[in-house]
């Protein structure tokens, strides 16, 4: 066999051909897992740390390893370093240099694990770090979400059901809405980190290893909680990835519906807001058009994450024990995913704060619709009408509004009264939409006073 058809040197010694050109790309994942080189790093130093002091290694070649992998480290982030297909992946890559830079000691960093170990370990290490990273952005947004509302406590705006005109509430106490959505993401995204952070590292192709390995010092030098209880599992499932991705999709979901109201509140049927320029683009052809790009773009980046946390389920979902090539499959949606949802909190986090009210419009909005009939409803059962009766008041006090053109805070006393003789003249404290927004002043409502208060709850567990 010549040199230019010698076998794959990590495993093709039961090989007597080599690797077809197309499988050998085929099969090959450097060209999107290199982006675990850190995470692959950091954990052969942790391993090769354990198997000097089991005795595996001695000090020296220890030394030699780990300076080897911090001189490969330097290599890649100076953009200096070759990745190679026919090394198949980041692994085979960086230990390929390690041996290049150190001689045969390189080829001792393997002993007792697997690349299949080696793979589960990378993959959680580089998941955390991004948890930590994406928990920082939405903390950022979450921040920007509690200026905004400050802001605008005491700006009335209709809030809906069905898209159409309810009740009133204040713009601060809508925004608070998205905040709570955020706290639930905030709290999935740290639940799932947790039940990540378990070492793989030691359970080798799929049985542990034969090696007097000490699982509990790679686990503590990696910053896991602990190693992984069972071998099998450890280097089969990707559940950790696909919670991750059922996070992100639950989180794109609510920016999405966030999104959604952006949208609809630059426009000019709403105006309810002015977006900055920095966030929208104009039109090639209308040159009076200001398009909300980024929202838009968030809200159709949605689908994308879906996608991503179905194509892992199905990935998974017909898998025997234990590992499988299906599952180098895993890291494209998963990268994708993390990349997406960390643009996303950017694009808000930045575009939130500088969001700017525009509260005649808004208050006008919320004038029109009759906002304040359950306002006249629970008026009425405060004087005892029983609530149905009074629901029947308050639709025939509306249909004569619609009829003349009149809200309900534009009727004269006279004009209500023959809907019903228990309608005083202090009525009118209940129809203003001040008065509406004030009264429902209870944990969780509209009064500002509460939204005030919701807010600087929500600062003090920030």
């Amino acid at each position: 066999m010549s040199d230019n058809e010698q076998t794959n040197q990590s495993w093709g010694g039961r090989f007597t051909e080599p690797t077809d050109a197309f499988v050998e790309r085929f099969t090959a994942s450097v060209g999107f897992d290199w982006r675990l080189y850190q995470q692959d790093i950091n954990g052969s130093i942790a391993h090769a740390t354990m198997l000097e002091k089991v005795g595996v290694l001695s000090a020296d070649e220890k030394t030699q390893i780990i300076e080897g992998l911090e001189q490969i480290r330097a290599d890649i982030d100076a953009g200096n370093f070759t990745w190679s297909v026919k090394l198949e992946d980041v692994h085979m890559n960086i230990e390929a240099a390690l041996t290049q830079k150190i001689g045969t000691t390189g080829k001792k960093l393997h002993t007792g694990r697997s690349r299949n170990d080696q793979v589960a370990t990378d993959i959680r290490l580089y998941v955390r770090d991004q948890i930590d990273l994406i928990a920082s952005e939405l903390k950022r947004l979450q921040s920007g979400i509690l200026e905004l509302a400050q802001r605008e406590a005491d700006t009335i705006m209709p809030g809906f059901t069905h898209l159409q005109t309810a009740q009133p509430v204040t713009f601060g106490h809508h925004l608070m809405a998205w905040y709570e959505m955020l706290v639930r993401d905030a709290s999935r995204l740290a639940d799932c980190r947790a039940r990540l952070n378990q070492s793989p590292l030691g359970a080798a192709a799929l049985a542990g290893t034969t090696y007097p390995i000490d699982r509990e010092l790679t686990a503590q030098l990696l910053g896991f909680d602990k190693p992984t209880a069972n071998s099998l599992d450890s280097v089969s499932d990707r559940d950790f990835a696909i919670e991750f991705c059922a996070f992100a999709s639950i989180l794109l979901t609510h920016l999405s519906r966030a999104s959604e109201e952006l949208i609809l509140w630059t426009s000019a049927q709403f105006n309810f807001i002015e977006m900055p320029d920095r966030f929208c683009t104009g039109s090639s052809i209308m040159p009076q058009k200001k398009n909300p790009d980024v929202p838009e773009l968030v809200r159709g980046k949605t689908g994308r994450v879906n996608g991503h946390l179905i194509a892992l389920l199905t990935l998974m979902k017909s898998q025997p024990l234990a590992y499988n090539k299906d599952n180098q499959e895993d890291k494209e949606p998963l990268f994708d995913a993390v990349d997406t949802v960390k643009d996303c909190l950017r694009a808000f986090a930045d575009m939130i704060p500088a969001i700017r009210s525009r509260k005649d419009s808004m208050y006008e909005a919320a004038r029109r619709g009759f906002s304040t009939a359950t306002d006249l409803a629970d008026y009425l059962v405060r004087q005892g009408m029983p609530f149905r009766d009074a629901h029947e008041v308050v639709g025939k006090s509306v249909a004569y509004g619609i009829e003349s053109g009149k809200d309900l805070s534009e009727m004269s006393l006279d004009e209500l009264q023959q809907f019903s003789d228990t309608i005083a003249a202090d009525v009118f404290e209940v129809l203003t939409l001040e008065g509406s927004v004030a009264a429902r002043d209870h944990i969780g409502g509209t009064a500002p006073a509460q939204v005030k208060a919701a807010i600087a709850r929500a600062r003090k567990q920030l």
